[in-house]
């Protein structure tokens, strides 16, 4: 019990936080994006994953990792298009279509490594990114090592839930993303282009969830498994519904989610004698007592999951 006492123990624990609740942070922005326009987005798992496997070959081929990023997202944002265009344009039912990229996503993931690197005994690496202290800051006693001494991706996700809170309430597309997602019919009376609005809104989700994605190979792990991404894309979803669509909420969602996480993970190295499965799956249930108690009050937005067809 003598570690928990220690600040070297708890400093560890919320630096972990940061980093364990980066991918969540993306990833749930742009199921924001996604759900605010009237879009649930339920691919994101099969784009994590594609995203992760794209970021991965990349690096693995060209040695950049900001290039490994950039492809990450960029296929993100092809699978977020193709979203667009089966429950946009086509008007398909959201559950099935987003189950379908998930799926789709997966096995071409899974297709495409096996096809280029093969079944290798150990499998292939690369050099991840480093942690990027931030000059005088991260020596600042406690708070430093915690905020300062992080991925490059970290601090992009960060910067990112304030450019998405000022994008979703302070800007022109923010109001007509919130107004497509409340009522597409009064919004389109306006003047507002419904169907472009949702594009964009997957466009985004799906560039968020690519580079997401990319976390998990090119930062977090320095190579490709299967079911790397372990149902985070799911665990978004949910993160969604508790932050309630608020951009700042999501951070905090995500830093809960990424404490309990991490803290697992430091149980298994003490002498408390529990099988590691228990402590895999804390996340997990908390997720699930949470919609418990808060699915049910949630404000949905009120489009979400309604097609719109102009009359």
């Amino acid at each position: 019990m003598s570690n928990f006492l220690t600040v070297t123990f708890w400093v560890g624990l919320l630096a972990a936080t940061v980093r364990m609740a980066t991918p969540l942070i993306l990833a749930t922005l742009g199921e924001t994006f996604a759900e605010r326009s009237g879009i649930l987005n339920l691919g994101i798992e099969g784009m994590m994953l594609f995203g992760s496997f794209a970021g991965f070959i990349t690096v693995y081929f060209t040695k950049s990792l900001w290039l490994g990023v950039t492809f990450a997202t960029l296929s993100g944002f092809l699978f977020g298009v193709f979203m667009a265009f089966l429950v946009v344009t086509l008007g398909l039912n959201q559950h099935v279509s987003g189950l379908g990229i998930t799926i789709f996503a997966s096995g071409l993931a899974y297709y495409l490594y096996r096809a280029i690197i093969g079944s290798p005994t150990v499998p292939p690496t690369i050099k991840a990114f480093d942690t990027l202290k931030i000059p005088l800051l991260w020596k600042i006693p406690v708070l430093g090592p915690i905020l300062f001494n992080q991925y490059a991706l970290t601090y992009i996700a960060l910067v990112t839930v304030f450019v998405a809170r000022y994008v979703i309430f302070k800007t022109t597309f923010g109001l007509s993303l919130r107004a497509v997602g409340e009522n597409p019919e009064a919004a389109d009376a306006v003047g507002v282009n419904v169907y472009k609005t949702r594009y964009i809104a997957m466009m985004i989700a799906g560039s968020l969830t690519g580079m997401s994605g990319a976390f998990f190979t090119l930062a977090q792990f320095n190579m490709f498994t299967f079911d790397i991404v372990a149902g985070r894309g799911w665990v978004a979803i949910a993160l969604v519904i508790f932050a309630n669509w608020i951009p700042v909420r999501v951070l905090w969602g995500a830093l809960l989610f990424g404490g309990i996480d991490s803290l697992g993970l430091r149980l298994q190295g003490t002498a408390i004698r529990i099988p590691f499965q228990v402590y895999l799956t804390l996340p997990y249930l908390f997720t699930i007592i949470v919609l418990i108690f808060i699915a049910r009050n949630a404000s949905y937005p009120s489009a979400l999951l309604k097609p719109y067809r102009r009359e």
